[in-house]
């Protein structure tokens, strides 16, 4: 802070201290406006040998223009919706009818806030911070509510202000008494937003996405609760908490919930959802100190636990209490001396005089410091700034990473914030006519009305394919799926391909521990399993058994596995195939044990519990080590089941591809990481089993797949070595792209896709489609009988009317059971289709699709390429963890650009790897 004392209004004193997101077109399919496009011909199988097989390696050269006119947008449905089902439910949707005035119009304002020199003797910072922008405006508003009316208008924070009235534009000045600062406010009329553009979309007959329209109202729509809940993202929290919810250590879980505008077939709907979040309470810093730091019992304890005290308020906001003011305060650390210790000069004083700061607190504001002989807060930023933490309150609405909880507490803020079925509609009832929810006097000031019931839809449940596994003797064996849970046993069966297991090392980690792994028993037990299953498994080749410490770094992790090897060596005359580690927790050092395996030595590892391995009944973890038997299985290359039917909508003999793309970004608050992007596909058809991977590091949340046709070429060119033949018919899917991402992945990622396979004599026809988890619409079961014991939709549900976009091609689809919270349905957005997929026939491909993970003897939340995918790009960010911890300090700082990043070899997978399914 500065040094001027009087008027650094920041906390009381200043200075240093001394002492211290349909049209068709395409090959094969209908031609509509988006142009861009090609007829591929349909091409005969290719099967020649494999060595006369061409495979490109350079991108051939494909015209495709990017003018504006010519750009594809996503296709439009192709019929009326599905009619396929085993049987139909009645569903509640958490989609509320947005009602207006088509002949309505929004005045979408620009606001410029310039600070300027106050009427003082001291100068004012040149900048205001975001925090004061909506302060500052409500002040502005309040004084002129003739001309200014806030009950009508709607402020993003920042820059924009959505008005029902016309507002004076022009330059005018207002007031911040707090800061002495009269700010020059310029506003700028820049659009006239009319509803009738968004219901003209919403009817069909205008194509142009209105988001300009739909980003007012949204804004609108959120007025009421962002200026009365605490505001975390797009999510809005109570500024209260029940008791029951408190997780102590000065931490509570507060509930609140996310909305969002969508247009639907049956019109604009508010889309609301439950969430929970965990914050630091708001509460006296000392009152926090005594909940959260173990120990700590009194005010003195600052100055005996300062290591404990400054880590668990580094970072914090704060509110200081000394004076009136509403300013918030970032705690740098605590002081080197106690309050009566630390001294400074008053330099506006004249002449300048030293002082001591309990002087300061009670000259200047008639405060006596009690506690003088603990430190204090230090709040400034480029410079000191000691306030007694006697003064200091935690500023309210301050996240707490989930991270950093118990595992009690952890599990407790998980239950809060996923409610069972029943809970949650009651919950997203009570918060949709809460008044501080969504619909309060803003929202009708504007001619906005919204229903207050839910959307009552069907759903078709479809009917779970028919299975294979093998018997005991290895003969195929057709099972059924239970049409409850859509699960099945492994019990008397065998996997449809065990591959044997024969050279592998047992690394226990559990040596020094309270309950250490019963090795022998583990590993026979292991052996039986994987035996009984159609997967022979030897003797471990070696048995090491250490303690975590050995994962404690890199170097520790490398010394440790070379060891390992190299005592395998001299006993086998074959190569490691697996480590299998039992580790006695949960723990962050696993990154090295996955980075060093993976990039460095080209073995791959399956990770347990000792708790579960060491699980004394006897079929009591037989689920658990059929798992495990299943991802070992995966790993090796074996197959652990097969559909019996070949894959809704490719009847014909030509091969198909199946490619699976996800990036992953780092933290939010992560300004330098690299994204980190997976692009998963299948090698085998008609089982579509085997998946190889590729994972390359890209510019910091960079959503574009860098180079994405490259790595496409290379996928299909890696098909055509192990299977003879290139596929002709190519499915993908995209993950983690919100509608306004669609134009990029078609327009960029697409478009590069074909440029680099496409060639003369090859042009596989390409459907896309992108997959979203993160939204925030959830179905109900309105009969609770049709939910069975979990009471979720049962698996297998699909919608794709009334909830769904207006004429795009969508659909939801809840594949899994929903045994823990409520379950949340997939949603689907087919953007491009060469294949010319019926609504049933893409949505029984989807849902079969779930059936074939390796991991699991369920179908899965979210189709199988997308979710290998994510694992594979997750993989990437433990890589990048392990790495910039095995580098120089001033190589790995936060300060390396992400760029430079990118240049190392940190992130291949190694060559021995990249083609097998190590990330199961």
């Amino acid at each position: 802070m500065d040094q001027n004392s009087n008027n650094n209004r920041g906390t009381g004193y200043a200075g240093r201290g001394r002492g211290r997101g349909r049209n068709r077109s395409g090959g094969g399919g209908r031609t509509g406006q988006g142009g861009g496009s090609y007829r591929p011909q349909h091409t005969q199988a290719l099967r020649p040998d494999i060595e006369s097989l061409q495979i490109s390696e350079k991108k051939p050269p494909l015209d495709l223009s990017e003018t504006t006119e010519n750009r594809i947008v996503p296709i439009n449905r192709p019929d009326k919706g599905g009619t396929d089902a085993d049987r139909k439910v009645w569903l509640l949707a958490n989609h509320f009818i947005v009602s207006f005035k088509p002949e309505d119009t929004i005045l979408h304002y620009r606001i410029d806030i310039e600070p300027q020199m106050s009427r003082g003797p001291q100068p004012t910072r040149n900048f205001i911070p975001k925090m004061d922008h909506r302060r500052i405006l409500n002040k502005l508003f309040s004084d002129d509510l003739t001309r200014l009316p806030d009950q009508k208008t709607a402020y993003d924070g920042m820059k924009f202000i959505f008005s029902k009235v016309p507002l004076p534009t022009g330059q005018f000045g207002g007031e911040d008494m707090e800061n002495h600062r009269s700010p020059i406010f310029t506003i700028t009329l820049v659009n006239e937003l009319s509803y009738a553009k968004l219901k003209d979309y919403i009817s069909g007959n205008h194509r142009c996405d209105p988001r300009d329209i739909l980003q007012g109202m949204d804004l609108v729509m959120k007025e009421n609760p962002s200026s009365q809940r605490i505001s975390v993202g797009r999510s809005f929290y109570s500024r209260q908490f029940r008791q029951s919810d408190d997780l102590g250590c000065g931490i509570a879980a507060f509930r609140g919930f996310q909305q969002s505008l969508k247009p639907t077939s049956q019109g604009l709907a508010l889309c609301l959802d439950h969430s929970a979040m965990a914050f630091c309470k708001h509460m006296p810093v000392i009152d926090f100190l005594m909940e959260h730091v173990w120990g700590f019992q009194e005010v003195n304890d600052v100055g005996k636990k300062k290591r404990d005290v400054a880590k668990a308020l580094r970072g914090l906001n704060v509110y200081v209490t000394h004076r009136n003011t509403k300013q918030k305060f970032l705690v740098a650390g605590l002081s080197k001396d106690s309050a009566r210790e630390i001294s400074f000069t008053l330099e506006n004083h004249e002449p300048p005089r030293e002082t001591g700061l309990v002087e300061y607190f009670w000259e200047t504001y008639n405060k006596k410091i009690l506690y003088d002989d603990i430190p204090c807060l230090d709040l400034g930023r480029s410079k000191s700034n000691y306030v007694p933490v006697e003064f200091c309150t935690l500023v309210e609405g301050q996240r707490y990473p989930k991270e950093k909880l118990h595992r009690e507490d952890e599990k407790r803020l998980k239950d809060i914030s996923m409610p069972r079925p029943r809970e949650r509609k009651s919950i997203i009832y009570e918060m949709v006519q809460a008044k501080d929810g969504p619909c309060g006097n803003v929202v009708r000031n504007f001619g906005i009305a919204v229903d207050k019931n839910m959307t009552r839809v069907v759903g078709r449940v479809l009917a779970p394919p028919t299975l294979t596994l093998r018997t005991p003797a290895g003969n195929p064996q057709v099972i059924s799926v239970d049409r409850e849970r859509c699960q099945w046993n492994l019990t008397r069966k065998s996997v449809m391909e065990g591959k044997p297991l024969k050279w592998w090392a047992l690394i226990d980690f559990s040596v020094f521990d309270r309950f250490r792994l019963n090795s022998g028993r583990f590993i026979q037990k292991l052996r039986k399993k994987c035996s009984d299953l159609g997967i022979p498994v030897e003797e471990p080749v070696v048995c090491r058994f250490t303690g975590m410490r050995d994962l404690s770094s890199v170097a520790a992790t490398q010394k440790l596995l070379d060891g390992v090897v190299k005592e395998a060596n001299g006993k086998c005359n074959g190569r490691l195939q697996l480590f299998v580690c039992v580790m006695s927790e949960k723990h962050d050092s696993k990154k090295y044990l996955k980075w060093v395996s993976e990039t460095r030595i080209g073995i791959m590892t399956q990770c347990c519990l000792v708790k579960h391995a060491n699980n004394p009944k006897e079929g009591e973890n037989d689920q658990y080590l059929s798992n495990l038997a299943l991802k070992i299985n995966a790993k090796l290359g074996g197959s652990n089941m097969e559909l019996v039917e070949r894959l809704p909508g490719f009847p014909g003999e030509e091969h198909v591809m199946f490619i699976g793309a996800d990036v992953n970004h780092p933290a939010p608050r992560n300004t330098t990481c690299p994204s980190f992007a997976g692009v998963v596909a299948t090698t085998n058809w008609p089982a579509v089993s085997r998946y190889v991977v590729r994972l390359c590091a890209q510019e910091h949340r960079k959503e574009r797949i860098v180079d994405f046709g490259a790595t496409c070429l290379d996928l299909v060119n890696t098909y055509a070595r192990l299977n003879k033949v290139k596929p002709q018919k190519i499915v993908v899917f995209r993950d983690g792209v919100s509608e306004g991402q669609f134009d990029m992945v078609l327009n960029e990622e697409l478009q590069d896709m074909k440029s680099a396979i496409y060639e003369d004599d090859y042009r596989p026809t390409i459907t896309l489609v992108v997959t979203q988890k993160r939204h925030l619409t959830r179905m109900f079961v309105e009969n609770e009988r049709d939910g069975g014991r979990s009471g979720n939709v049962p698996p297998g549900t699909v919608v794709d009317t009334k909830i769904v976009h207006p004429f795009h091609f969508d659909f939801y689809l809840c594949s899994q059971h929903g045994a823990i919270g409520t379950s949340k349905a997939a949603h689907y957005n087919v953007l491009w289709d060469e294949h010319n997929f019926t609504s049933d026939q893409i949505q029984k491909l989807v849902y079969h699709l779930c059936f074939t993970s390796a991991r699991c003897t369920k179908p899965v939340s979210l189709v199988p390429p997308v979710f290998y995918a994510d694992l594979v790009a997750f993989r990437g960010r433990l890589y990048h963890d392990a790495a910039m911890e095995s580098q120089p300090q001033s190589a790995a700082s936060p300060s390396s650009s992400s760029a430079a990043l990118l240049n190392e070899g940190f992130y291949k997978v190694h060559p021995y790897l990249k083609n097998e399914m190590f990330f199961v």
